[in-house]
C-alpha cells in the first residue's frame, strides 16, 4: 500500500467523520433540539433516506458532489497535508469548535485564487444571513412571540412543517458539503458502485451516531440560542436556512462554508429578537456570544491560511 493511498484513505475516513460531527450537527440542531420526545431511530431513518436519495441522484446524475468540486482539480497522488487538514478539523470538532469543514478541508486542495473565491462567497453568505435574519426575526417578532406554546390544534401542522423544512435544508446542505468528502474520491464517472455504496454506508453510520447522541458537543452552540428548543422557532430558522443555501448553490459552483451561513443566520436572528423584546438586562450574555461563535470561525480560518502558507 503507497503512501497516496493511506493518506487518501485515512483523509477521506476523518472528512466523512467530522462533516457528520460538525457541519450536519449545525444543519440538524435545531431539528435534533426540538424533537426530544420523538425516538432518535426515526429520526435518524428520515434524515438517512434523504441523504441516500441526494447522493443516489448525483451518482446517476454522474457527479456526487453537484458541480462543487468542478474548480478544484483531483491531485494526482494524496500527501500529507491532504491528511493534515482533516486531521486537524476531526481534533477541533472534538472541542466542540465549529470551524468551517469546506474552508479547512478544499484550502488545501485549492489554488490561491479558488480559496479566494471561496472565502468572498461564504462571507457573502454570512452577511446575508445575518441581514435576512434580522429583518425577518425584527418582522415576526411583532406578531410572533417563538417562546409562547404553540396551540394545541396546531401542533400536528407545526411537526409537520417542521419535518417537511428539515428535509429541505438537509438536501440543500448535503449539495454543498458533500463535496468536502467527495474531493478524496474519484471524479464523476470514474467512481466506482461499490466505493459509491462504502460511501453511503458509512455516512449513514455516522448519522445514526450522530442522532444517538443528540447532536454531540456542537450541539451547544444550537442550545446556546433563544427559542432554538421550540418547534416552532426550529422550524422557521431551519426554513430560511435552506432557502439562503438553495440561492446560493444556483448562484455559482464554487463551494462555500454553510457553517458561515449557520453562525451568520442565527446571529442575526439573535439581535433581533433580544433588541425588539428590550432584554437590556441580558445583552451583556448576547454580545459576547456571539463574539464567541464568530472568533471559533476565524480560528478555522486562520488555522486554512497556514496551512496553504506551509504548503506553500
Amino acid at each position: 500500500m503507497t503512501l497516496s493511498l493511506i493518506f487518501g484513505t485515512l483523509g477521506f475516513l476523518m472528512a466523512s467523520i467530522a462533516v457528520i460531527a460538525n457541519d450536519s450537527a449545525q444543519t440538524l440542531g435545531t431539528f435534533i433540539a426540538s424533537n426530544k420526545e420523538s425516538k432518535w431511530h426515526w429520526q435518524w431513518l428520515t434524515m438517512a433516506t434523504v441523504m441516500v436519495a441526494t447522493l443516489t441522484y448525483g451518482y446517476m446524475s454522474g457527479d456526487i458532489a453537484h458541480g462543487r468540486l468542478d474548480s478544484i482539480p483531483q491531485p494526482v497522488v494524496f500527501e500529507w497535508y491532504h491528511l493534515a487538514a482533516t486531521a486537524l478539523l476531526l481534533a477541533l470538532t472534538r472541542y466542540g469548535v465549529p470551524v468551517s469543514t469546506t474552508i479547512l478541508t478544499l484550502s488545501v486542495f485549492s489554488s490561491g485564487f479558488i480559496l479566494e473565491k471561496i472565502l468572498i462567497k461564504s462571507a457573502m453568505g454570512y452577511a446575508l444571513a445575518a441581514v435576512a435574519a434580522y429583518a425577518l426575526w425584527n418582522i415576526l417578532s411583532r406578531f410572533l412571540n417563538e417562546k409562547e406554546p404553540v396551540a394545541e390544534e396546531n401542533k400536528s401542522k407545526w411537526r409537520i412543517a417542521q419535518w417537511v423544512a428539515t428535509c429541505f435544508l438537509w438536501h440543500q446542505w448535503l449539495a454543498h458539503d458533500i463535496a468536502n468528502v467527495a474531493v478524496f474520491l474519484p471524479r464523476g464517472t470514474d467512481l466506482p458502485l461499490w466505493m459509491f455504496v462504502s460511501f453511503m454506508a458509512i455516512l449513514v453510520a455516522g448519522l445514526a451516531h450522530l442522532f444517538y447522541n443528540r447532536g454531540g458537543r456542537i450541539q451547544e452552540i444550537v442550545l446556546s440560542k433563544s427559542g432554538t428548543r421550540f418547534m416552532r422557532s426550529a422550524t422557521i430558522i431551519d426554513f430560511v436556512y435552506a432557502l439562503i443555501l438553495w440561492y446560493f448553490k444556483e448562484y455559482n459552483n464554487i463551494p462555500m462554508s454553510t457553517t458561515w451561513v449557520f453562525v451568520g443566520l442565527l446571529c442575526g436572528r439573535e439581535l433581533a429578537v433580544y433588541r425588539y423584546f428590550n432584554l437590556r438586562g441580558e445583552i451583556k450574555i448576547v454580545f459576547p456570544m456571539l463574539l464567541a461563535d464568530f472568533l471559533k470561525m476565524m480560528v478555522g480560518l486562520a488555522l486554512s491560511i497556514l496551512l496553504v502558507w506551509i504548503i506553500s
